[in-house]
């Protein structure tokens, strides 16, 4: 082990009873944070011998991400099991309900040297994938110690995340020193990571993975359902991965949008659930009339999973005529609440954040509104306000005055035109993974 990554390793160690604390706060609104402790230290089943392809993606945006990759990968190597890890447990409930049992998953361990080496003997993987720009000094030694090839896809890296790695230069090159592909989405990222000790020959511009997205089945149609349930002649709008200080602005935008559409619905889905009691406070504080997501139903169509650690779910009712907010407050449902909806305003981008993913709505033909706060989707966004396929705000009144003028705007293809111009990445990845 080289003196950096024993001066990691040791860090780290003393720092790992804070995590556990932190999972255990965290707990407190989502039980599942106090579950399968034992996985984030390697303790996990010992899974049966064969071809196996591992993932990790972090959390919801990520197994999203991943999705076609993990749906190709299925068809082409049926005789392969797929191997997914996840950080959070929204990630966890995003990948149960896009393939059910049809993928293992156990959660990434801590980048302890003995976490790993754990992780590796039960799980035996093949080769491995790495969504996004996770380094973790000890897993990727460990994978290079035991000939496990390891990408890492869609890879990216802001000028402020460079910067923060190059101060620790040492240990970020002998770490990507351990990959065998980095992925990355575009010429500058290639630039970046060869800037941070990445070998040039080892770093490509693949293409961004968001742009394949597929459209589940029964997206629509559960779409639908919620729609009828909220009136069909009713204006819904959604403000989705929503954060602290957003929703506040959210709220004003929405009381502001109610004086010319007295009707309105607005569905907010705030990045994190565990906040979900929070806003019910805020909403009630603000006086709009509301209802929990996990209160309502909608019959056969209704496949929510709650988050956990709520104790007054209430199934089989309806949304009272008088509610003008629903509060989401389960996961994995985001994509049916875009599909129930007329204008999508995507979160993360009224406050520093970076923004989230806006190929979601737009892949199903709504108005997308943003705010300017959207460093880490920038490509996208660049693409996206080229075709004029975004409208801009930078707080309550503009959010406001941007959603009104969405309303005139019908559903277009033109989103999904836009994304098939942009396909290609895991097609290019899928092609490099079969080297190695």
């Amino acid at each position: 082990m080289s003196w950096w990554r024993g001066v990691y390793s040791a860090a780290l160690a003393l720092l790992t009873p804070l995590a556990f604390a932190r999972l255990a706060w965290k707990g407190r609104s989502n039980l599942d944070y106090r579950a399968r402790w034992g996985e984030r230290l390697g303790f996990v089943s010992t899974f049966p011998v064969k071809p196996r392809l591992w993932i990790h993606a972090v959390s919801v945006g990520e197994v999203i991400a991943a999705t076609p990759l993990i749906r190709t990968w299925q068809t082409q190597h049926p005789d392969w099991a797929i191997l997914v890890t996840t950080t959070t447990p929204t990630g966890s409930a995003q990948l149960r309900r896009s393939f059910g049992e049809s993928v293992e998953h156990v959660y990434l361990p801590y980048d302890l040297p003995g976490a790993v080496r754990r992780f590796y003997a039960r799980t035996q993987p093949t080769r491995g994938v790495i969504m996004e720009t996770e380094l973790w000094p000890n897993l990727f030694a460990e994978a290079k110690r035991r000939g496990v090839p390891l990408l890492l896809a869609n890879a990216r890296l802001s000028e402020k995340s460079m910067r923060g790695y190059a101060k620790l230069r040492g240990l970020v090159a002998e770490t990507l020193a351990c990959l065998n592909l980095i992925a990355a989405r575009d010429a500058q990222d290639v630039a970046r990571f060869i800037a941070l000790g990445a070998l040039p020959d080892k770093v490509e511009a693949l293409g961004n993975l968001k742009f394949d997205l597929d459209i589940a089945p029964g997206v629509r149609e559960r779409g639908q359902a919620w729609r009828a349930q909220f009136g069909a002649e009713r204006w819904v709008w959604i403000a989705a991965s929503t954060h602290p200080g957003e929703d506040e602005q959210v709220l004003q935008a929405h009381r502001k949008v109610q004086e010319q559409r007295p009707d309105a619905l607005l569905l907010l889905a705030p990045r994190h659930p565990e906040r979900t009691d929070e806003l019910a406070r805020l909403i009630q504080a603000q006086g709009f009339a509301f209802e929990r997501r996990s209160n309502l139903n909608v019959g056969a169509n209704s496949f929510a999973h709650p988050s956990l650690g709520i104790p007054h779910v209430r199934m089989n009712s309806h949304l009272p005529e008088s509610a003008t907010v629903v509060l989401i407050d389960t996961l994995g449902e985001l994509m049916d609440f875009y599909a129930a909806s007329d204008v999508a305003f995507v979160g993360g981008s009224l406050v520093p954040h970076g923004g989230h993913n806006p190929l979601e709505p737009l892949a199903l033909g709504l108005p997308v509104i943003s705010g300017e706060a959207v460093f880490n989707f920038a490509e996208i966004y660049a693409a996206m306000q080229a075709e004029a396929l975004v409208i801009w705000a930078h707080d309550a009144e503009s959010l406001a005055t941007s959603a009104l003028a969405a309303l005139g705007m019908p559903k277009s293809p033109r989103g999904l035109d836009f994304l098939s111009q942009h396909r290609g990445a895991v097609a290019r990845l899928l092609a490099r993974m079969e080297e190695y």
